[in-house]
């Protein structure tokens, strides 16, 4: 099987995007879970939509090269970024391969709607650069390209933060800023064109600020969980910070504190600084930090080393390595649609199908919407990773409780009692359910095991086939229809 999976919450995002293509609307009810739900503030109904039409329209092996292109156009934006900011030839693949590398860890998926927020970010960032050059007519576009991201994905708040990094950067260079608040002002006006209108601008605050403790991509590079992961990116960081500050050094042994401050670009190390910080606090944000690393210290970095003469051979070692990795990890992976029975659960969800268990599924919420593309209308969930785009704050911490078997973990079985459920068999809660008298342990593989209530059992189930052809070959199956 292959190493990759798609990310967890696809599935929605394609159910999503179905009704859109296929029904005519764009969803706000939710109807996939069986608990009390809130409306569906999808702030990623648009990317639904692309991703879908890709689906419906090219096939699977699309999204794959969906994620392709947008890196590549991330990469290429930069690229004339650094350009656009020196003279320094800004075609050397080296710097950008090492800013790729750190955050490989967050592309590890076919595909994921925050990428469209990361190219839209590079965008802006070239906009304002051109604008900050005498281009102000560019200015025009931020607004129009504010509506797409907007309704692509929620994170345009990083648009709009960008705009006001570069007004408080023009201020303190004392430059020209309030055309930047303007920009911001009338950005944030056509962000009320959204299918919620006003009340979707309240959710958005909302999901910015909100904490999200249970979710481990939120939590911060330096938590405990985190502490010694992602080593690329944290070496990528520390190299950035530290060829930096040896430019600050170099700088003072010839100029004063006075002078520095004066001619130092205080949009650079404004949106530095903050996407720093944001990669420091957020595992979810570190690519931020590197398109800005990159946009902004291509040219420290290069003009600390300019005077550095290498012999020619290494520079071709260099890139044959480069070559040879790239080589090599082509080479070693099959290049076909990822699915994983140790991260899905793939067999589970094949056997309720077969053996037509029907009534609502209680699962974990990263797999929720998984099962529901896989299994509705015959099963409902609990929940799943729409989190507060659909549910209420309580219901995570009452699935928290009961996985980890807190006081008071059976509250979730007596307030919305399931009919069955797909456990992952290292939380505490799988070996006490299979050994309760209640519940019954009906299929089992290496993860995953399928609960019954005891009194529903069968005397025989049919099992799922163990043939990873027949899962590729149906993975985006689905018995949701729309009709427009």
């Amino acid at each position: 099987m292959n190493a990759l999976n798609f990310d967890f919450d696809l599935w929605a995002r394609l159910i999503a995007g179905m009704g859109v293509i296929d029904g005519g609307h764009v969803l706000k009810t939710d109807f996939l879970s069986y608990p009390p739900v809130h409306t569906w503030w999808d702030h990623e109904w648009g990317a639904g939509v692309i991703f879908y039409a890709f689906l419906k329209y090219f096939g699977p092996y699309s999204l794959i090269i969906l994620q392709a292109v947008l890196i590549f156009l991330i990469i290429y934006v930069l690229s004339k970024i650094v350009k656009l900011r020196t003279n320094i030839c800004p075609y050397n693949i080296l710097f950008y391969f090492f800013a790729l590398m750190g955050v490989m860890g967050n592309l590890n998926n076919p595909i994921r709607c925050h990428l469209f927020s990361f190219l839209f970010f590079t965008i802006f960032i070239f906009i304002l650069e051109k604008v900050r050059q005498g281009n102000n007519k560019l200015l025009y576009l931020i607004p129009i390209i504010t509506i797409f991201w907007n309704n692509i994905h929620g994170g345009v708040v990083a648009g709009m933060g960008l705009l006001i990094m570069y007004a408080a950067g023009e201020f303190l260079n004392k430059k020209d800023y309030k055309k930047y608040l303007l920009t911001f002002f009338i950005s944030g006006l056509v962000m009320f064109i959204n299918p919620w209108g006003y009340d979707y601008i309240k959710f958005l605050l909302m999901a910015n600020t909100m904490k999200r403790p249970d979710v481990m991509e939120w939590w911060g590079i330096f938590s405990k969980f985190h502490l010694f992961k992602h080593m690329p990116f944290k070496f990528f960081m520390a190299f950035v910070c530290l060829f930096e500050a040896v430019n600050v050094v170099k700088f003072l042994k010839l100029n004063s504190l006075k002078t520095i401050y004066q001619k130092a670009d205080k949009v650079k190390i404004i949106v530095l600084l903050v996407t720093l910080y944001l990669a420091i606090s957020h595992l979810k944000l570190i690519p931020f930090f590197s398109i800005a690393a990159v946009a902004y210290t291509y040219e420290d970095f290069y003009k600390l080393v300019e005077n550095l003469t290498l012999p020619r051979w290494k520079n071709k070692l260099v890139y044959g390595l480069l070559l040879f990795l790239s080589l090599f990890t082509f080479v070693t992976k099959d290049f076909s649609l990822p699915v994983m029975a140790e991260t899905y659960p793939i067999k589970e969800v094949e056997f309720i199908k077969k053996n037509n268990i029907k009534g609502n599924i209680l699962v974990n919420f990263g797999l929720g919407s998984y099962v529901s593309y896989k299994l509705y209308p015959n099963n409902l969930i609990f929940m799943d990773g729409r989190y507060e785009e659909v549910y209420y704050d309580y219901m995570v911490p009452l699935l928290k409780k009961f996985y980890l078997l807190n006081p008071g973990w059976d509250e979730i079985l007596n307030r919305f009692p399931p009919d069955c459920m797909i456990l992952e068999n290292y939380y505490p809660v799988y070996n006490k359910l299979k050994n309760s008298n209640d519940w019954k342990l009906v299929y089992e593989s290496k993860v995953f095991g399928v609960f019954v209530p005891a009194k529903t059992v069968k005397e025989t189930y049919i099992q799922p086939s163990n043939d990873i052809k027949y899962y590729k070959n149906t993975l985006f199956d689905t018995g949701i229809k729309f009709s427009k």
